[in-house]
């Protein structure tokens, strides 16, 4: 594993790190945009969300579904790049933002929404909710602290999610009609506290980690395999697949800037052993 390095920086707030269609996607959240990089490295918008495009994932038609996060919307980008509304989350989980989501290969997408003012209001349990094909919309489990990065696996028969606030990993069993059943806790992690996600070939989760400045490997039942150590907060991370050479993609930035509107955000890359793996 070599060190990370810099492919992109001069970014607001840069998180929802994903990989698809063979090139790395990020959001932008200061500047509102939707980037992929091109063949060439170099960054392309190609959705502008008014206040922040919160996160990203993609239908099994392969059309992009972005959350709206202070809107409580998840927006569908159609075939000519307009957005439209695929699903209305208002009165689904209080007046507060939805954060991440993960879609399955059913075309179910799974949102959470962390369930209190953050940053400055009293810490409260959030909920996952999950938005079916045909735009309906319903809460699906509760009592989660602090609900950040999510991924489902290949098979789309477990949903991981990060708690930010409990220091752990959770999975959920995904039902044929998008419920989730047999919670349980898929990795105690250390004085951790996990932010976006993305899963590997051998099925062990890489986690970012804001203030501890690192992303970490863990396999289930929470044993470390590998650690990447930064200089800013790791916000998410995402791994390549189908590359000659394994890589695990960050966006990073010094969250304290960030407050302020400074531009610290980089997007990193560093080599992996283990690639990412596409949804079967």
């Amino acid at each position: 594993m070599t060190e990370p390095r810099v492919l992109l920086d001069d970014i607001v707030m840069g998180e929802s790190t994903r990989w698809h269609d063979g090139r790395v996607w990020f959001c932008d959240w200061g500047a509102g945009d939707v980037i992929v990089l091109d063949e060439a490295g170099k960054p392309d918008v190609v959705a502008r969300v008014q206040g922040m495009p919160f996160c990203i994932d993609w239908l099994p038609d392969g059309r992009l579904l972005v959350i709206a996060g202070p809107q409580r919307r998840l927006l569908r980008q159609e075939p000519d790049g307009s957005l439209v509304t695929h699903a209305d989350l208002t009165g689904l989980a209080g007046p507060y933002a939805y954060n991440d989501i993960a879609a399955d290969g059913r075309g179910n997408a799974y949102v959470n929404n962390i369930g209190f003012d953050f940053p400055g209001g009293e810490p409260a349990p959030g909920v996952i909710v999950v938005a079916t094909p045909d735009g309906s919309a319903r809460p699906v489990a509760d009592g989660v602290m602090f609900p950040n990065g999510m991924a489902v696996t290949p098979d789309d028969a477990t949903l991981i999610v990060a708690e930010s606030y409990a220091s752990r990993l959770t999975a959920f069993d995904i039902e044929p009609d998008g419920g989730l059943t047999n919670r349980r806790v898929w990795a105690e992690l250390d004085h951790a506290a996990p932010d976006g996600i993305c899963i590997d070939a051998e099925g062990a989760v890489w986690y970012a980690d804001v203030p501890n400045q690192h992303c970490v490997r863990v396999a289930e039942g929470g044993q470390v395999r590998q650690t990447v150590g930064l200089d800013r907060g790791a916000f998410a991370c995402a791994l390549s697949s189908g590359t000659a050479q394994p890589t695990l993609y960050i966006n990073a930035a010094d969250y304290t800037a960030v407050m302020s509107g400074a531009r610290t955000g980089r997007l990193l890359a560093v080599d992996v052993t283990v690639p990412g793996v596409a949804r079967r």
